[in-house]
């Protein structure tokens, strides 16, 4: 099985192009994502974050072009795909990237403020003493799944 699951940041914009093909052509999205190696102690030389090659096809490369930007926290599910070229120098290259399959957003555009995503003046609901929210009084009969007189 050929299954990757990466959170991380863009670290650029994607770089979208077309494929030819007069009407079906499909757009190809290319961007990098730094994801976070876990629990590693770093000194200020050593990296803490990988930068993984992310390949979109098709309405997944549409989504990434529309909506994806530098810094954006997503999630990419998708496959590891190698291959090889040889550059102009006549050197063999390497490389590895992940085809993305799904990508989500990580984050919503508010979490990174101070105030953990709610709006100013907006206040975070707060939960019972038992974790539960509570529920005020009469509600009963609005609810589509309550049960009269119950």
């Amino acid at each position: 099985m050929n299954k990757v699951i990466l959170m991380g940041r863009l670290t650029r914009d994607p770089e979208v192009r077309y494929s030819q093909g007069g009407e079906n052509s499909m757009a190809i999205a290319k961007y990098s994502l730094a994801v976070d190696r876990r629990g590693t102690r770093s000194s200020q030389d050593d990296q803490t974050a990988d930068f993984i090659n992310i390949t979109a096809f098709g309405r997944a490369g549409e989504f990434a072009e529309k909506y994806l930007h530098k810094g954006t926290k997503v999630l990419v599910t998708g496959r590891i795909q190698t291959g090889s070229y040889t550059n102009k120098d006549g050197v063999k290259v390497y490389t590895t990237d992940v085809i993305a399959e799904d990508q989500e957003f990580a984050e919503s555009k508010n979490a990174s403020s101070s105030n953990g995503g709610f709006q100013s003046g907006e206040s975070r609901p707060q939960p019972a003493s038992d974790g539960f929210m509570n529920v005020p009084e009469g509600i009963d009969e609005d609810l589509p799944f309550a049960q009269p007189g119950r």
